[in-house]
């Protein structure tokens, strides 16, 4: 409900904050409930860590190839970037030539970037 002033009084914010309070209070309820009413065997094969059906061989904390990280960023990045292409794609009848120029730089800067990657070899796997 707004006042003749159109501001939003305090009791315009009432369900919001029902709301609010029934979704952490049932959170809170679930989480309190599954550990009191929920079963507490504890046994070793339990309580080892599941590594999708494979067993647990050596220290978790073994350093791996850092190549591992840098193409999954790289991936992101590109995967992000083409993303933005999408409304592009959609829209570009309302965008006209300006959009169309705009694209074209979007592209080049994509390309300079990914022509970066390459001369840095950083996809290489040696």
């Amino acid at each position: 409900m707004e006042n003749l002033q159109g501001q939003n009084l305090p009791v315009d914010y009432l369900p919001i904050l029902i709301q609010l309070f029934v979704a952490a209070g049932f959170g809170v309820t679930t989480i309190i409930g599954t550990h009191l009413l929920g079963p507490k065997v504890r046994t070793e094969n339990k309580l080892t860590a599941f590594e999708s059906g494979v067993e647990v061989v050596g220290n978790a904390r073994q350093p791996f190839s850092i190549k591992y990280f840098l193409v999954a960023i790289l991936f992101v990045i590109f995967d992000v970037e083409v993303i933005f292409m999408y409304p592009w794609a959609v829209n570009f009848r309302e965008f006209g030539f300006d959009g169309l120029i705009e694209m074209f730089i979007f592209m080049g800067l994509l390309l300079l970037g990914f022509i970066y990657v390459i001369k840095k070899k950083a996809l290489n796997w040696d």
